[in-house]
């Protein structure tokens, strides 16, 4: 994620400006054949508006995964993650705040999706990647990916 965001580690675990907010606060377990069950129900009814409501300066949510999306894309995921995620110039151009950008999540159980889809390397990448700068107030970021790891 800090690479796609073309973040350092330090820019991305500033908790001033960059809030990482779970669906869920607790690991689910996971199912017979080892993977991580859903996130609970329960917690994101419980305190994801709380959560939000607390921080009404937010400008940018970035919606990771399905899970996420349906939370919080005004359209959910309708049509799958890609359609969600093709969606991203509608994110960018909201003028209600905060704006809201689906993405997939950064696993490696995505590189497939991610070699089928090049447009999200070629060209939302860039864009949100100068929409971060923008907002984290400095014009000096990288505009390419630093060369510290892909995740």
């Amino acid at each position: 994620m800090r690479a796609w965001l073309a973040l350092s580690a330090e820019e991305f675990y500033d908790v001033r400006r960059i809030a990482i907010v779970p669906m869920g606060f607790c690991f689910p377990g996971q199912d017979a054949a080892g993977g991580d069950l859903p996130p609970r129900r329960e917690c994101a009814r419980t305190w994801h508006a709380r959560l939000f409501a607390a921080m009404p300066q937010l400008q940018l949510i970035l919606a990771v995964g399905g899970y996420a999306q349906r939370w919080h894309m005004e359209r959910g995921s309708e049509g799958g993650m890609t359609c969600a995620v093709r969606r991203w110039r509608e994110g960018l151009a909201a003028r209600s705040m905060p704006r809201r950008i689906a993405l997939p999540h950064p696993s490696w159980r995505n590189n497939a999706w991610l070699a089928a889809n090049p447009w999200f390397e070629t060209e939302l990448l860039p864009a949100l990647r100068e929409e971060v700068r923008r907002l984290m107030g400095a014009s000096d970021y990288p505009l390419h990916a630093p060369e510290y790891g892909k995740t």
